[in-house]
């Protein structure tokens, strides 16, 4: 199995200048002839890399702030900030915004700024854990954005994860699959599914959409240095919202069954359930063994990364996770009090709004690292721009 390490190029510092060994970077190569079929041979392998080129980001209009929560639930402003750094969430409202609304909305401003059109796009990945339609939201997206070329879209499932995971999986389609340029959007609308009488999770979460655009590049000018993913299926209970049977089913009387349990009744997902304390155990042991891993694999020390993005769950984690890693707070990227935690969302949300005040600069090195639900972790190294 190929390692979760970026798998391709293996940076190296010399002085102040990061460059790069190839390891392993293949695409076919597109002027080779055709041979006949006696006559073939593998097609050869070229090295190529791949970079971001462009962000963009979403939220619905409806603020909620911890004063708003303190009407509904047992709580107050100062609870909450002190024990979360929260302050306002966003909240989609029905009727009114829709997941795919803010996708589409976070990815055309991603476009925009990377000066690629909807035509020129050849995948379309979409991090989500909370589509408007079961069998996803990709497809929408495509069809929203106006891609002429019907390319392919598809979503990913991995919750607070997903992003990162979309990152990579977008430099396997470049790298492995000739692809040139990817939309990896991350969003999610968290809010439908939080019991919000329930003040230690209803505090937390928040929706929103952030998109980029991930380019293919000449290997010298790769910006996806390394990567490290995991998931570990036993701390599910920790982090869930598990699907559950509708108590009665208005669709059949009682005498409507016709083999027992069948047919199964209507199902659908409970509201997030959590232990805080485990989580927050997880994370700040997971993480910085991650984001080391990460750095390992791609021949950097801590000291050439510009800025640390860590998924915005809550603001004591960022500040355990930085303080292990000896990051100093002016390097960390943090705009949870203002969004909550937004899931797939919140790491290309925060990266979005650095680019755009100017904070994250082109040839910036950044650690970013996604974590939750799964539970599923992962970092990368990258480069922007």
């Amino acid at each position: 199995m190929a390692n979760a390490s970026g798998f391709f190029t293996h940076p190296t510092v010399s002085g102040s200048r990061i460059s790069k060994r190839v390891v392993l970077c293949s695409s076919v190569d597109e002027h080779a002839s055709s041979p006949s079929p006696s006559q073939y041979r593998p097609p050869r392998l070229v090295p190529r890399g791949c970079k971001l080129i462009g962000s963009g980001s979403a939220v619905p209009s409806l603020l909620i702030s911890n004063d708003d929560l303190a009407k509904i639930v047992d709580t107050n402003d100062e609870w909450i900030a002190t024990r979360t750094g929260i302050r306002n969430r966003r909240v989609v409202v029905s009727g009114k915004d829709s997941l795919v609304g803010l996708a589409v909305e976070a990815a055309t401003k991603a476009l925009e700024m990377a000066e690629v059109v909807p035509e020129d796009i050849d995948l379309i990945l979409m991090s989500t854990s909370t589509p408007d339609d079961l069998f996803g939201a990709a497809p929408q997206i495509q069809k929203a954005l106006g891609c002429t070329k019907n390319p392919l879209a598809y979503d990913i499932t991995a919750a607070c994860s997903g992003f990162v995971l979309g990152l990579v999986s977008a430099a396997c389609h470049i790298r492995g699959g000739g692809f040139k340029n990817v939309l990896v959007i991350g969003a999610d609308s968290l809010s439908r599914f939080v019991d919000w009488t329930d003040r230690g999770t209803c505090i937390l979460f928040g929706d929103a959409a952030g998109a980029v655009v991930v380019q293919a590049c000449d290997i010298e000018d790769d910006g996806l240095f390394s990567f490290d993913v995991h998931s570990d299926g036993d701390g599910r209970r920790h982090l869930n919202a598990s699907i559950k049977e509708s108590q009665t089913d208005g669709a059949l009387s009682s005498n409507g069954s016709v083999l027992g349990d069948f047919p199964p009744k209507r199902s659908s997902y409970s509201c997030i359930q959590m232990n805080g304390k485990e989580v927050f155990r997880f994370a700040v042991k997971s993480v910085p063994q991650s984001i080391e891993s990460a750095l390992q694999k791609a021949g950097l020390p801590a000291s050439s990364i510009d800025w640390l993005l860590l998924h915005q769950a809550n603001q004591r984690i960022i500040d355990s996770v930085a303080t292990r890693l000896q990051f100093p707070p002016e390097r960390v990227i943090s705009n949870l009090a203002n969004y909550g935690n937004t899931s797939a969302a919140s790491i290309p949300l925060a990266l979005d709004e650095a680019v755009r005040s100017g904070k994250v600069k082109p040839g910036h090195t950044i650690a970013a690292s996604g974590f939750g639900a799964g539970l599923t972790w992962g970092s990368a190294i990258i480069r922007w721009r």
